[in-house]
């Protein structure tokens, strides 16, 4: 594990750029950073809130789920996000230009009568549009019941798909596009859905209703965060607590465990040659290291062409 930058604060949704540098939020900041191959750190935009996952669409902007903010403490060393904050600003997606750091809200709360509360992480499909998740936010005694969203990365759709969910985190598409993967962050659960359409899930219909299919969740304590595909298929999953990746195969078994040193592991992509260098996102200590991964990531669309 190779240090490639520190000084962050709270970093996640890293994109490995075909230029070499990354491009992440910093979520206590509020702003997209870009972090170039030496490790020099630039603010491109600043977008308030809690920006979150991000992805390139095929406009070649940078989407942005921004959750509106987190509480934070720090302890042992440690930011750790807590709660919803008092200056919460509400759920939205945001289009950023990396050229010009000009930011615009694509999609807020209340648009197409859906309700944002904290999107969280975005995978681009080949149609020209995304899906995204809602881990809405957490109060003193209660928290939001969420799902899943899809959206046009035009502004022409936006609509709930999968619902209820706990509190959904990372996602992703299998390297055909043909499955959803997603994650949930306090049942620690990994499940997969048939897409059967741009924006359309194939439900099956199980003991509770209308549903995926429960693919891995590990025991201990410890929770899912993002996720990233690799080439082979095999969904690779931020683990909080037990620090570090779990490498889960299409057919729901543990490939492998890969541990960090920080228990606050958010988020991995690929990039590099043949996709062979995971990035991976510490944002506990708020670093940004690089690895050699022993298979390649899944290409993303309009990203890796």
């Amino acid at each position: 594990m190779e240090l490639v930058t520190d000084g962050l604060r709270f970093p996640e949704g890293p994109v490995a750029m075909p230029d070499g540098s990354i491009v992440l939020v910093e979520i206590e900041r509020g702003c997209v950073t870009r972090v170039a191959p030496d490790g020099t750190q630039h603010v491109v935009a600043e977008l308030g809130g809690g920006p979150n996952g991000a992805a390139i669409g095929p406009d070649g902007k940078l989407y942005v789920c921004n959750n509106g903010g987190f509480h934070y403490v720090e302890r042992a060393g440690l930011l750790i996000p807590h709660g919803q904050p008092d200056d919460y600003s509400g759920g939205r997606i945001e289009r950023v230009d990396l050229e010009t750091g000009a930011v615009e809200t694509l999609y807020k709360s209340g648009d197409f009568g859906c309700t944002l509360r904290g999107p969280n992480d975005i995978v681009f499909d080949d149609a020209g549009g995304f899906w995204f998740t809602d881990h809405g936010k957490t109060r003193r005694r209660e928290r939001d019941v969420t799902g899943v969203f899809y959206a046009r990365a035009d502004g022409s759709l936006l609509k709930e798909v999968i619902f209820p969910m706990e509190n959904p985190n990372g996602i992703g598409l299998s390297p055909d596009g043909k499955k959803l993967y997603v994650a949930e962050t306090y049942t620690c659960k990994l499940w997969a859905y048939d897409i059967a359409a741009p924006g359309e899930i194939a439900f099956s219909q199980g003991l509770l209703g209308p549903g995926g299919t429960f693919l891995y969740s590990p025991s201990g304590y410890t929770f899912f965060d993002s996720l990233a595909v690799d080439g082979a298929g095999n969904v690779c999953v931020a683990t909080i607590g037990q620090s570090g990746i779990s490498v889960v195969s299409p057919e729901g078994e543990l490939v492998e465990f890969v541990a960090t040193d920080d228990p606050f592991t958010t988020n991995i992509c690929f990039g590099g040659p043949d996709l062979k260098t995971a990035y991976i996102t510490l944002s506990g200590t708020g670093r940004l290291v690089k690895m050699d991964w022993p298979r390649g990531g899944a290409k993303l669309n309009y990203l890796n062409v």
